[in-house]
C-alpha cells in the first residue's frame, strides 16, 4: 500500500498484534459491547494503524471515532482513510493543507459472482475487463477502485456515491486506474461544494491474494 500513495501520505499496515491492540475511549464507545469478534479485530487494527499514521506525520495519536455511517472521523487538519479485509488492515493519513482527500481499499482477489457483478460494474466496464490480460479478476479491481473513489469523494462532498456513479478504466501496464464521476452526480455535488472531484486517478497492486487500490485528491 505504501507504494500506491505519494510521500505526503503516511501509511501504516497492521501487524498481527495490532488486531488485539488498545482502543482509546472514544473509539471503544463507537465499537460498542455487542460487536462480533471479527468486527472488533478489524476495527481495532484500523484505529491502531490510523494513530500510527498520524504519529508518522509528527501529529498526536488522537482517537479516530466513527460517524453514524461508520466512516472514520479524523481530527481537524487531518485527512485519512482506513481499510480492512480478512487478515489485512491498513490506514493512511495526511495533512489537510497538503492533501484534499485520500482513499484506499483492500479486497480479496477472487472471481465475483454474477449478482455482485451487476451491482458493481457497468456493462462497458465488464466489456473492458474482458479485453484485459487473463489470469486476474479485473472486476474485483473495479470493485476496490470504486470503494477507494467513495472514500475520496465522501469527505469532500458529504454525499453517497453509488457503484454506478463512477466509471473505471484500468491501465494494467501502468498499474493505474481512472474513475470518471457521472455528470448528474457532479451537478448535485456543486450544490454543496464549489469544486467536486469529477475525475479520480489512482494506482493498484495485486499480491498475496489481495487487490489493493489507493488515490489522493491533491490541493489545487
Amino acid at each position: 500500500m505504501r507504494d500506491l500513495l505519494p510521500p505526503a501520505v503516511a501509511v501504516a499496515v497492521a501487524g498481527p498484534a495490532d488486531f488485539t491492540g488498545e482502543l482509546l475511549p472514544a473509539e471503544r464507545a463507537c465499537l460498542g459491547e455487542r460487536a462480533v469478534e471479527s468486527r472488533r479485530r478489524d476495527f481495532t487494527a484500523g484505529r491502531v494503524c490510523a494513530r500510527r499514521a498520524m504519529t508518522d506525520l509528527g501529529l498526536p495519536a488522537v482517537a479516530v471515532p466513527s460517524a453514524d455511517d461508520r466512516s472514520p472521523v479524523w481530527p481537524a487538519g487531518v485527512v485519512g482513510t482506513i481499510t480492512h479485509t480478512k487478515g489485512y488492515a491498513a490506514a493512511a493519513a495526511a495533512r489537510a493543507d497538503e492533501i484534499r482527500s485520500v482513499g484506499m481499499d483492500a479486497e480479496q482477489h477472487k472471481i465475483l459472482d454474477a449478482g455482485v457483478l451487476r451491482l458493481i460494474c457497468l456493462s462497458e466496464e465488464l466489456d473492458r475487463c474482458a479485453r484485459l490480460p487473463a489470469g486476474i479478476s479485473w472486476p474485483a479491481l473495479v470493485f476496490s477502485a470504486k470503494e477507494t473513489v467513495y472514500k475520496v469523494w465522501h469527505p469532500v462532498v458529504g454525499t453517497w456515491l453509488d457503484f454506478h456513479h463512477a466509471h473505471i478504466e484500468i491501465d494494467p501496464d501502468a498499474g493505474s486506474w481512472t474513475a470518471r464521476i457521472v455528470p448528474k452526480k457532479i451537478e448535485e455535488a456543486r450544490q454543496k461544494v464549489d469544486d467536486p472531484p469529477d475525475v479520480v486517478t489512482g494506482r493498484f497492486a495485486l499480491a498475496d491474494g489481495l487487490v489493493r487500490t489507493a488515490a489522493v485528491l491533491p490541493r489545487r
